[in-house]
């Protein structure tokens, strides 16, 4: 009978326990596409008509005429109260273009890129290389995944990394 109890107030102690554990928040199940991303800045979009962008990291190359869109930021709107409240925010465009190169694979090795096109002139924009590291983040915490970004700015100066 001895043993029974002492099993008894062992799995309630073990029960017990494990329910007092503080829990943590679950990583979200989100990945980031293995993208090169370019942005046109506001002020040198009137001079690009069309842009071309090579990309080569660990022995393989890959490249493509972008597709340009319009870029946005994000305006913050009001958040409503109470226990379950929640904040929204809407798109506003900001007059930039931006285009992704779909790499395959995004690793955190250096990455050679290249852009050349076509001024809104007709004539071939100036040719912009860089060579730069892919960023890699954590944004959900330390106990979730990294995230690897490699994004690009190119401007009438010529292409940088992403801030």
């Amino acid at each position: 009978m001895h043993k029974l109890w002492a099993a008894v107030a062992l799995g309630t102690t073990a029960l017990l326990g494990s329910g007092c554990q503080p829990e943590s928040a679950p990583c979200p199940a989100i990945a980031m596409a293995p993208v090169v991303g370019l942005t046109i800045a506001e002020d040198y979009v009137p001079t690009v008509q069309g842009v071309h962008l090579r990309a080569c990291q660990d022995g393989t190359c890959k490249e493509a005429d972008l597709k340009l869109m319009p870029g946005s930021r994000s305006i913050p709107q009001a958040c409503s109260t109470g226990p379950d409240g929640a904040c929204s925010a809407t798109m506003q465009p900001d007059g930039t273009m931006y285009g992704l190169l779909d790499m395959g694979v995004l690793t955190a090795s250096p990455i050679s890129a290249k852009v050349t096109g076509t001024a809104s002139t007709g004539r071939p924009l100036p040719v912009r290389t860089l060579d730069f590291t892919p960023k890699i983040l954590k944004p959900f915490g330390e106990k979730c995944g990294t995230v690897i970004t490699a994004n690009l700015v190119l401007d009438a100066s010529g292409l940088k990394q992403a801030a």
